[in-house]
């Protein structure tokens, strides 16, 4: 379906609001975001997309409603996995709490960036050749399978190619300038170890991305819903990071969840031309696969 491009232009409108709002209204001043606040801001973006989403239900009747929320839950969840790497960036980079909500801000804004071309890379491609929606579907089930390694997950910034690249043209100073990405010392221009920090999140992002766009390629290929429902989730990441920080370590099977999400949206990618599971039936069962880790996660303690 086809959307006027007046309604584009609200929905981004709103989005630079708001970011707007973020960081020229509530957090002009670098200061350490606390759980409260990160809770409050948490509910506000869930509440947000709520409205958003009776918006698409009168507007556009249930079965797009249903693609947006479910399109929602699922780069919601996955989200959560982008958490865990945050905290590792963070704790390696010994970045002071106070500082990090300035690098997850200007992350968002590059990750907004890059998701706008990835989605409408994807449909694309979709449109244009559509056995790559085979492709999409192998590598979300390759993705699935490999996210049950995810406790091995790691971070080295020193074998990261970026960051080297990075470092060969900008000298980089040894310690933090307040919330600084870039001082000048003697006349020379500097960058600083949490400038290294975002260009981590962005490449971070960038691999996500990767998983997370034939994900929900997977539940629809309505641009806006897309793209929307995209918007939403990552705009909500920050203040999410901030309230589960002290706390997602314990939602410890949460990846097998989303490694078994993930395997479901990529064989019900590869049987759409011979069977198309409702999308009632998808949202119920990622709603439970969702629930049930983070429930199992809290009761089973890991051994």
């Amino acid at each position: 379906m086809d959307t006027p491009i007046i309604f584009w232009i609200i929905f981004n409108a709103f989005v630079i609001l708001m970011l707007a709002l973020d960081l020229g209204v509530f957090h002009r001043k670098s200061h350490e975001v606390s759980v409260k606040e990160a809770l409050t801001w948490t509910f506000v973006w869930i509440f947000l997309a709520l409205i958003f989403n009776t918006i698409i239900y009168y507007w556009r009747g249930q079965e797009q409603a249903l693609e947006f929320f479910t399109g929602y839950l699922v780069e919601k969840a996955l989200s959560v996995d982008n958490i865990f790497v945050f905290i590792m960036i963070f704790t390696y980079f010994q970045i002071p709490t106070k500082y990090q909500h300035k690098v997850l801000f200007w992350g968002i804004v590059g990750a907004l960036i890059m998701r706008v071309i990835f989605i409408f890379a994807g449909i694309a491609l979709l449109e244009r050749f559509h056995f790559t929606i085979y492709i999409f579907g192998t590598l979300l089930i390759f993705t699935g399978f490999k996210m049950f390694n995810h406790s091995n997950l790691s971070i080295d910034p020193d074998k990261n190619p970026v960051l080297k690249f990075f470092k060969k043209f900008m000298p980089v100073t040894q310690t933090l300038h307040e919330d600084k990405f870039f001082v000048k010392i003697d006349g020379r221009r500097f960058a600083t170890p949490l400038f290294l920090v975002l260009i981590l999140i962005e490449t971070t992002d960038l691999i996500f991305a990767v998983d997370s766009i034939p994900a929900i390629l997977a539940i629809t290929q309505d641009q806006f819903i897309v793209y929307t429902s995209n918007v939403f989730a990552i705009l909500g990441l920050r203040s999410l990071y901030f309230a589960l920080a002290g706390i997602v370590h314990r939602f410890w099977l949460l990846s097998y969840g989303l490694a078994i999400v993930l395997v479901f949206v990529g064989i019900k990618m590869i049987l759409i031309d011979f069977y198309k599971i409702p999308i009632e039936w998808s949202l119920i069962f990622i709603a439970i696969t969702i629930t049930g880790s983070i429930f199992l996660s809290l009761k089973i303690r890991k051994h």
